[in-house]
């Protein structure tokens, strides 16, 4: 009995063992920090010419190194997503500040958002159209606006009592969304009553840009910024500053949204990430595949995610993304199509 009993003793000792080594592996293999960013989903050709692809890569590398650089250093998952969109929104690759489409009337109409996942701090704007870095503006509405959400002449009200770089309507202009705008103009000329705008919309490449992020004191953010819909009618609003539709973070997860914004309002896509997650227990890849399969049609949107683990989700149901992440771990991805 004494040595049944010195055996059990024994058997327990080195299952406790095991379990601590396997909680060391876990502890070890978890990250510190956590990026993932996105420029845009939709009908990307893989013709794209070879100099055109490698100034996309070129462009999604430079804001992942911005992120890193800061999260590496011990830097706050806000200022790496705010620092990673304005990389974004000064590459005219991407339809964020300069290089952004152009509305019907032919002009630059901005919005952008960034969220704080540790206090539901959130800042939003629409409508801009003389902010050179529309996130930096958000995340001052954050900080130091009792308010979440300014539009149109009253968002550039906002603005003129800051200190944010202001420039002319046209410094966001480039040649190769003008010669687009005036391409959708006339498609949407030529479409008939028995065809549908919705094809027509779900058809084009949808441009935003945006970054999530899970830095070393754990705490989520997210920011979203874009040029709208090419061709868009007065006063449009997608969205990228409806906080929980294209932006949102709380202690779960921080998601960014692209694709056909008005999909992603009525799905209120963002927080049904974040909600599917905690009420259902589920893990951030199931969440991503619940609202991208589940709720939203083949076509209308990508997302990048992160969760409150440093876990990295990056999925769409488009034909492609720009996309790109990083962690701690030197994990790294750079891609726009699902078969690279």
């Amino acid at each position: 009995m004494k040595y049944i009993s010195t055996l059990l003793t024994t058997l327990f000792l080195f299952a406790a063992l095991l379990t601590g080594c396997e909680q060391s592996q876990t502890e070890s293999s978890s990250v510190d920090w956590a990026i993932a960013l996105h420029g845009g989903a939709g009908t990307i050709s893989q013709d794209l010419p070879d100099s055109v692809k490698q100034e996309y890569y070129e462009g999604l590398e430079q804001a992942l190194r911005t992120g890193e650089l800061i999260l590496r250093d011990g830097g706050s998952a806000l200022d790496a997503v705010e620092h990673v969109v304005r990389s974004l929104e000064d590459n005219p690759r991407f339809n964020a500040g300069r290089g952004a489409v152009f509305t019907k009337e032919g002009k630059h109409e901005l919005d952008a958002a960034i969220m704080d996942g540790s206090t539901l701090g959130a800042g939003a704007l629409t409508g801009l159209t003389t902010v050179k870095n529309p996130i930096s503006l958000a995340r001052k509405v954050m900080t130091d606006s009792p308010h979440i959400l300014f539009s149109g002449e009253g968002a550039e009200t906002y603005a003129d009592e800051t200190d944010v770089e202001r420039v002319d309507n046209d410094h966001f202009h480039t040649e190769r969304r003008y010669e687009q705008w005036q391409r959708a103009q006339e498609e949407a000329r030529a479409i008939t009553p028995e065809e549908s705008i919705h094809d027509w919309i779900k058809d084009t490449k949808f441009g935003t840009v945006g970054a999530v992020a899970y830095d070393s004191k754990g705490n989520l953010a997210a920011a979203t910024s874009t040029g709208g819909m090419t061709n868009k009618q007065f006063g449009r609003v997608g969205d990228v500053p409806i906080i929980g539709s294209g932006t949102f973070a709380n202690h779960i997860a921080a998601i960014s949204a692209t694709g056909w914004g008005e999909q992603i309002m009525r799905n209120v896509s963002a927080n049904t990430i974040a909600n599917y997650m905690e009420f259902k227990e589920a893990s951030l890849d199931e969440a991503m595949d619940f609202i991208l399969n589940e709720r939203l049609d083949p076509g209308d949107a990508g997302f990048v995610a992160v969760d409150h683990q440093g876990n990295i989700s990056m999925k769409m149901n488009t034909t492609g993304m720009f996309r790109a992440s990083l962690n701690s771990n030197g994990d790294r991805t750079v891609m726009i199509w699902e078969d690279e």
